[in-house]
C-alpha cells in the first residue's frame, strides 16, 4: 500500500474545497467559507495499485500568507493550486503560491515538484477575468499540469486531473525514494493539532 500526500492551496472563493469534495465523493457541495483546516483520507486504486491518499485542505491563503504554506509544502508529495477564472486576484494569488512552492522545495526536492494548476468555475465563463491561455502559460512557466474545470458541473474532469497528478507523484517518489519524509502522518497530525486545530475526515 502506497501513501500519497497532497496539499490543496488557493484563495478564498476559488472553490478549492468544492473541487476536492467533488473528487472524493462525486458530490458538489456549493460555496462555503471555512476558517479551519481539514485532513481528508481516501483509499483508491490507480493502475492496479492500492493507495492511501491524504489531502490537506488548509483554510484559504491570501497572497501574503507564507506561514500557512510552510508546513504543507514540506509535508506534501504534490500540490493542487486552485484559482477562480472569474476572479483575477485569485489567479495572482495562485501565481504567488506556485512561486512559494518552487522556492520552498528548491533545496529539498531534486527534479520537478508535482503540481496541478486548476482554473475552477469554468461554468462562469461569461464573467471570465482570466483567459485559458494565461492559465496554460503560468502552468508552462512553472512546469506543472493545467486544467480548467467546473466543480459545479463536471466530476470526470476533476477525477482525471487528480489521477494525472497522483501518477506524477508516484513517478517522482519512485525516483527520489522516501528520504525526505519526516515521520509522515504523525508530523502532519501534530501540525494540525498544535497549530491549526484538528478536523480529520475519511471518505
Amino acid at each position: 500500500m502506497n501513501d500519497i500526500k497532497l496539499a490543496l492551496l488557493g484563495s478564498e472563493g476559488a472553490g478549492k474545497s468544492a473541487v476536492l469534495v467533488r473528487f472524493l465523493t462525486k458530490r458538489f457541495i456549493g460555496e462555503y467559507a471555512s476558517n479551519s483546516n481539514s485532513l481528508y483520507h481516501k483509499r483508491l486504486s490507480i493502475d492496479g495499485r492500492q493507495l492511501n491518499l491524504e489531502v490537506f485542505d488548509p483554510c484559504s491563503q491570501s497572497g501574503e500568507s507564507r506561514c500557512i504554506l510552510e508546513e504543507p509544502v514540506d509535508w506534501a508529495d504534490g500540490f493542487v493550486v486552485v484559482y477562480n477564472i472569474s476572479d483575477r486576484t485569485s489567479f495572482l494569488n495562485a501565481k504567488n503560491i506556485l512561486a512559494q512552492i518552487k522556492e520552498s522545495r528548491r533545496e529539498t526536492c531534486k527534479g520537478e515538484v508535482p503540481v496541478c494548476l486548476v482554473g475552477n468555475k469554468q461554468d462562469l465563463c461569461h464573467s471570465r477575468q482570466v483567459s485559458e491561455e494565461e492559465g496554460r502559460f503560468l502552468a508552462h512557466e512553472n512546469k506543472c499540469l493545467f486544467q480548467e474545470v467546473s466543480a459545479a458541473e463536471n466530476y470526470l474532469e476533476i477525477a482525471n486531473l487528480f489521477t494525472k497528478l497522483i501518477r506524477h507523484v508516484m513517478e517522482q517518489l519512485k525516483h527520489r525514494g522516501d528520504r525526505r519524509r519526516y515521520s509522515g502522518s504523525k508530523s502532519m497530525a501534530k501540525l494540525i493539532n498544535n497549530v491549526f486545530g484538528k478536523r480529520r475526515k475519511s471518505v
